[in-house]
C-alpha cells in the first residue's frame, strides 16, 4: 500500500519548484504563492490519508493552494482589485511557468547576488540552509535576504511572465549569467568546506537544458546549455580516488561522458548555424575542442588560442588573455606565454589562477624561487580546499614542474 505522507513528500521534492513556479505566474505574487501552498500541503497531510491519495496530486495542490489564494485575496481589501483579475480556477501549468519565475528573479532591479540567491531558492529548490551555506552566511541572514528580495520585486509590481522577445536582449543576458554562476559554484566551491557541489551544478544544467527548450531561437540558450554539458562530461574525471583535484590535462579521457559530449557539440552545431556567435558559444565551442581531442598534446591550441582572443574581443574579460596565454605555452613555449601572463598584472594580480599560471610557467623555464613565490601567492588567495591541495603539491614539486597544464578543471 502506498503511503500517503510519502508520496507527498517525495512529490514536493521532485515537483515542488514547478508548483511555486505555477501559482507564483497566476497569483504574480512569490510570497503569497509559497503561503498558500504551505496551506495546501497541510491540508493534504491531513486528508490523503483519510480519503486516499488524489488521481493528480500535483494538481490538487496547486487547485487547493489557487482557492486558498483566492480566499485570502476576499478577505484582504487591497486583495478584492487584484481578484477581479484572476479567473475563478488556474488554467493548466505550461512551460513559461519555470520561464516567468527564473525571469522574476533575475529582474535587473536586483543585485546579482541576490538574484542568484533568489533563483537557487525558487527556481532550483534548494532550502535556505543549502543557499546559506553557499554563499557562507548564517541561515537567518539569507533568510532575510530572500525575503528582502522579493518585498523588492513585489513592491516593484515585477510581473512573473516571460518578457516580450523585443525585451530579450536586455534581460536574457542576467538570466544566463545566473545560470551560468551557479554551475560555476556547483563545479568549483567558493567555500572552505567542500571542493564542489554537484547539486547545484546539476541544477544548474537543468535550468540551462530548460531554458534551451523553451527558447529554442535563441543562440546564446543553447550555448550556454552547450557549455554546462561539455563541462559536466569531465566530472566524474576531475577528482581522484583520494579526492584530490585533477586538471584537464591530467585526466582519464575515458572516464568522460561520452553521450554528454555528444549532445553538447550537436546542441553547439545547433546554435552556430543561426550565424549569431556569442560567448557562451564561444566558450563551448573551446570546450568542445577540448571534449574532441584525444590528448593534451593533440589538441588544436591554435584554433583554441584564436577562440580566446575572439571572446576577449567580445566581453573584454581579461581571464580570456589568461586563458589565451595558457595556450600560447603550447604554441611557442613557457616565456611567449609568461611575457602574456606578466602583461595581465595590473588586471589580475589578486586573482589565484593568474599566480598559479605563473608558478607553473616559472617552473618550465627553471626559476624555482620565483616559482614557489608565485605559487604561494595563489595558495594565499584559495578558498576552496581541493584547489589549495593541489596548490600544496605544487609547493612541494615546485623545483620540478616540466611543463604546465591547461589550468581548466
Amino acid at each position: 500500500m502506498v503511503d500517503p505522507g510519502d508520496t507527498l513528500s517525495a512529490l514536493w521534492r521532485a515537483d515542488g519548484p514547478k508548483l511555486r513556479a505555477i501559482l507564483a505566474r497566476r497569483l504574480n505574487d512569490l510570497d503569497l504563492a509559497e503561503e498558500c501552498l504551505a496551506e495546501a500541503l497541510a491540508r493534504a497531510a491531513q486528508s490523503w490519508p483519510v480519503d486516499g491519495l488524489p488521481d493528480n496530486p500535483g494538481g490538487w495542490l496547486v487547485t487547493t493552494a489557487w482557492r486558498a489564494a483566492l480566499d485570502q485575496l476576499r478577505r484582504a481589501e487591497t486583495g478584492r482589485r487584484k481578484l477581479a483579475l484572476l479567473a475563478n480556477e488556474p488554467p493548466a501549468d505550461s512551460d513559461d511557468d519555470t520561464l516567468a519565475l527564473i525571469f522574476g528573479c533575475c529582474h535587473p532591479g536586483l543585485p546579482e547576488a541576490a538574484q542568484v540567491a533568489l533563483t537557487l531558492y525558487a527556481v532550483a529548490g534548494l532550502s535556505t540552509e543549502e543557499i546559506a551555506a553557499a554563499f557562507l552566511v548564517p541561515v537567518p541572514t539569507m533568510g532575510q535576504r530572500l525575503s528582502r528580495a522579493k518585498q523588492k520585486l513585489k513592491a516593484a509590481g515585477v510581473r512573473f511572465a516571460p518578457p516580450d522577445p523585443e525585451d530579450y536582449p536586455q534581460r536574457l543576458p542576467a538570466v544566463l549569467a545566473v545560470v551560468y554562476l551557479i554551475y560555476n559554484e556547483g563545479y568549483l566551491a567558493s567555500s572552505h568546506h567542500a571542493p564542489q557541489r554537484r547539486d547545484l551544478a546539476r541544477q544548474a544544467l537543468s535550468l540551462a537544458r530548460e531554458l534551451a527548450v523553451l527558447m529554442p531561437t535563441e543562440p546564446e540558450v543553447a550555448g550556454l546549455a552547450a557549455l554546462l554539458e561539455l563541462h559536466e562530461s569531465r566530472a566524474a574525471a576531475r577528482f581522484d580516488g583520494w579526492g584530490r583535484l585533477v586538471l584537464l590535462d591530467r585526466q582519464d579521457r575515458g572516464r568522460w561522458d561520452g553521450k554528454l559530449v555528444a549532445a553538447g557539440t550537436a546542441r553547439l552545431e545547433q546554435a552556430l548555424a543561426r550565424r549569431r556567435p556569442g560567448p557562451y558559444q564561444l566558450q563551448a565551442a573551446i570546450a568542445a575542442l577540448h571534449a574532441q581531442a584525444e590528448s593534451t598534446e593533440a589538441t588544436d591550441w591554435l584554433q583554441i588560442g584564436t577562440l580566446y582572443t575572439l571572446l576577449h574581443q567580445r566581453t573584454g574579460n581579461p581571464l580570456a588573455l589568461l586563458n589565451r596565454a595558457v595556450t600560447a605555452r603550447y604554441l611557442f613555449g613557457p616565456d611567449t606565454a609568461l611575457a602574456e601572463v606578466d602583461a595581465l598584472a595590473p588586471e589580475l594580480g589578486d586573482y589565484r589562477l593568474f599566480h598559479a599560471v605563473r608558478g607553473e610557467l616559472l617552473a618550465a623555464l627553471g626559476r624555482a624561487e620565483e616559482s614557489r613565490q608565485a605559487v604561494l601567492a595563489a595558495r594565499e588567495l584559495a578558498v576552496n580546499p581541493a584547489e589549495r591541495e593541489l596548490l600544496d603539491r605544487r609547493l612541494a614539486q615546485c623545483a620540478t614542474i616540466g611543463r604546465t597544464s591547461t589550468l581548466a578543471p
